[in-house]
């Protein structure tokens, strides 16, 4: 009698594992398949696209989608700009608000809550787009590369998170290493922030990929010097020429080959995502740890 109702209950707990494998792996599909059916759109011919019916394989393959982007007018120097911006701002950002974050997690910093009040306020707030481009006019970076750098460089949510994030570590660490005789810059390099290796490399994934992506600062700050373009901006401006020419086929034959703004878009949106997919496997686990344990109290 008790091995039929072990054998029962048995039989009742492994439904859940299934149940949730399952919902996991249509979760996985509906996830992947826009992704795939874009990589299909960008490796099939642009004209065969516009009959429809392409899902997960190309049906005319084709690089000719791929060809006309790369060959794209300073596409290269907008790629060499694109990464020296994501590195270079991605480490000064992640740096200022690390220092930043520390510093307001501190509890015998003076006026914590206002100056913690005063970011929030800015996450809400602004001065405008023609304010700011006045300033950055008047501050000298216009038409320069750092534009793309230093406007950037602290922000609000990213630094609340990192002080969140500090704020679960526990005082006793810092007080044991003030009473060895370490100071603030031995304690933030050497005690905290290999702590929050986690929450870091959530904000510099945040960062890079918002510097990746980013293209509106070069139209509107660089847009008349051709050597400070990046890639987003460029593939932007070639998909609206496409897009311009029409969606005759006998047209785009003529302009590029068989391609159509279908099959451009969905090449240039491969290209794009490419990186951040190959460089978020390795920072994945660091990404669930930051956004997780940075909410746990004791």
């Amino acid at each position: 009698m008790i091995d039929t109702q072990y054998k029962i209950k048995s039989k009742k707990f492994d439904i859940f594992p299934l149940i949730n494998s399952v919902i996991m792996i249509l979760f996985v599909i509906i996830t992947l398949y826009p992704v795939l059916n874009t990589l299909a759109i960008s490796l099939n011919d642009g004209t065969d696209a516009l009959r429809g019916g392409i899902y997960l394989w190309p049906r005319k393959f084709t690089w000719k989608n791929y060809t006309t982007v790369l060959h794209k007018d300073n596409l290269i120097t907008g790629a060499y700009i694109t990464v020296a911006r994501t590195l270079i701002g991605t480490l000064l950002s992640l740096a200022a608000n690390a220092i930043l974050a520390f510093i307001v997690s501190r509890k015998r910093f003076l006026f914590q809550r206002e100056v913690s009040l005063f970011w929030v306020i800015t996450m809400y707030v602004n001065g405008g787009l023609i304010p700011t481009f006045l300033l950055y006019k008047g501050l000298g970076l216009t038409n320069s590369f750092w534009v793309y750098v230093i406007p950037g460089m602290v922000s609000a949510f990213n630094m609340l998170v990192i002080r969140t994030y500090m704020n679960g570590i526990p005082d006793s660490l810092e007080e044991s290493a003030q009473l060895d005789g370490a100071g603030y810059s031995t304690i933030f390099l050497k005690i905290y922030s290999p702590l929050c290796k986690p929450v870091y490399a959530t904000v510099a994934l945040f960062v890079a990929v918002g510097q990746w992506n980013s293209w509106f600062d070069a139209m509107l700050y660089n847009r008349m010097s051709s050597n400070l373009t990046t890639l987003q901006y460029e593939l932007m401006k070639l998909l609206s020429s496409v897009t311009n020419q029409g969606t005759s086929a006998e047209a785009m034959k003529n302009a590029a080959g068989t391609v159509t703004p279908t099959s451009v878009r969905a090449a240039a949106t491969i290209i794009t995502m490419l990186p951040i997919i190959c460089i978020y496997p390795f920072l994945q686990k660091y990404f669930v740890a930051g956004l997780t344990l940075g909410g746990v109290k004791e």
